[in-house]
């Protein structure tokens, strides 16, 4: 490993150090070089912000943790990740700490000119395909420091890139570990050309279920006219990490997009979802599964933003949580004045397990257009008493019986997913989760 590797702490000699690893296009080395800038301006946000005011991360030392650096010491796993059991893969790509350690693509998809892999290493090979596309359409490099510091720092990561008119049937996988200390910035950029079709799983790993750790992150998915894409996120990092991430679709005229995450890790999760509806006619369905546990802290700010005629967006979150852990959900339709004939629906629902666990969710609207459709809700309960007795009348202990009303109470959003392995997985994941309690 580089001496630059183990110097901690994010400064102007540390950042210098790390740029002269990189071998990129000038127009990259530019874009980090302000984005750095922008982070060293910016305070660190805090519950005097109205987004912050319910995440309190004054126990976040950024100090620390290091930047991350390319080197061949990269630690050998055999994780393989849960969404890809029993699933037939057009490729793959595994990263630890943010370093690309394995990855393959179907010669046959590599024919039609689709672009899988490692980000870092393809940036260098098609910039010119990469440049109008990288942190300049989707996700606001300026957005906060977080986002600064992502933008001026992203190593590794994930590309996918279909061509105008290719159809990807066999789905694309993406692992991201995590070892216990890591660092993680990787960058996802997922682009489908006019008319492509694709599948994407995208699952991010601690190797400790209880590892520490740094996530700083961004995805961004451009989906362009008539277009159509499935991504899954799954994030289970072990419950010491620390997630920060900047995420935003744009899904284009008659385009669609299917967009499913799931949260189970993380000891703090601070995360911007965002989908802009682009193009006349596009259409985008947002589904989370959310389950908290212990001392966790998630907290999730989604946002449909309609900029155009005749879109349509349906999120549904769920979120279970149990001890003393808290889900933040707050979200927002926003209808521009041109985005007539909008229909826009989010909802989010909490199951609370036991007395000291804790969901807050606020949904919004705020509409310009004056020909829209547009509704919201979100409901808050715990384990229905009566539901527990009757199933343990039958047989079942007090376990298995909160197994099967969580199941049930996940189930609206499992039936909007339509792929088996990725409802098998996230059922699994958190029926392991379920703990006794009274």
């Amino acid at each position: 490993m580089t001496d630059t590797a183990l110097q901690t702490g994010f400064t102007q000699e540390t950042f210098d150090a790390f740029l002269t690893t990189r071998d990129e296009p000038g127009w990259l080395t530019d874009l980090r070089v302000n984005a750095w800038k922008k982070f060293l301006e910016l305070p660190m946000p805090s519950r005097a912000d109205e987004e912050w005011m319910r995440t309190d991360i004054r126990l976040f030392r950024l100090d620390k943790f290091a930047l991350p650096t390319e080197s061949s010491s990269s630690e050998s796993v055999t994780a393989e990740g849960l969404l890809r059991r029993g699933v037939e893969l057009g490729g793959h790509s595994v990263a630890v700490d943010t370093q690309h350690t394995a990855g393959s693509l179907k010669e046959s998809l590599r024919e039609k000119g689709v672009i899988f892999g490692n980000l870092s290493e393809l940036v260098r090979e098609h910039g010119d395909l990469l440049k109008p596309h990288l942190l300049c359409r989707a996700v606001d490099p300026h957005q906060d420091k977080f986002a600064a510091l992502h933008a001026a720092c992203w190593s590794g990561g994930t590309l996918l890139y279909v061509p105008r008119g290719v159809e990807v049937e066999e789905p694309l996988h993406q692992l991201s570990l995590m070892t216990n200390g890591g660092v993680d910035f990787g960058h996802t950029l997922v682009v489908l050309e006019e008319g492509a079709n694709a599948t994407m799983l995208a699952e991010s790993l601690s190797l400790q279920e209880d590892g520490v750790g740094l996530h700083c992150g961004a995805i961004e998915l451009l989906v362009a006219p008539r277009a159509n894409l499935r991504y899954v996120n799954l994030q289970n990092w072990g419950t010491g990490v620390w997630h920060f991430a900047h995420q935003k679709a744009l899904v284009d005229q008659d385009a669609n997009l299917q967009w499913t995450i799931g949260v189970l890790g993380s000891r703090l999760a601070k995360v911007n979802q965002h989908v802009g509806l682009v193009g006349p006619g596009a259409n985008a369905q947002v589904n989370g599964v959310m389950f908290s546990e212990g001392r966790q802290h998630l907290s999730y700010h989604t946002m449909q933003h309609h900029e155009a005629p005749n879109c349509t967006s349906d999120l549904l979150y769920k979120g279970a949580l149990q001890d003393t852990s808290r889900i933040v959900w707050r979200g927002m339709i926003k209808v521009d004045p041109g985005a007539q004939k909008t229909d826009g629906y989010q909802r989010n629902d909490s199951l609370i397990l036991n007395r000291e666990a804790r969901a807050d969710s606020i949904p919004g609207l705020e509409i310009e257009a004056d020909d829209v459709r547009c509704t919201h809700g979100a409901t808050t309960g715990r384990v229905n008493d009566d539901q527990v007795f009757y199933c343990r009348t039958r047989g079942m202990t007090r376990k298995e019986a909160v197994r099967m009303i969580v199941a049930g109470f996940f189930q609206q959003v499992s039936d909007r997913i339509p792929m088996e392995s990725v409802r098998v997985a996230l059922g699994e994941a958190i029926a392991q989760r379920i703990r006794e309690y009274e």
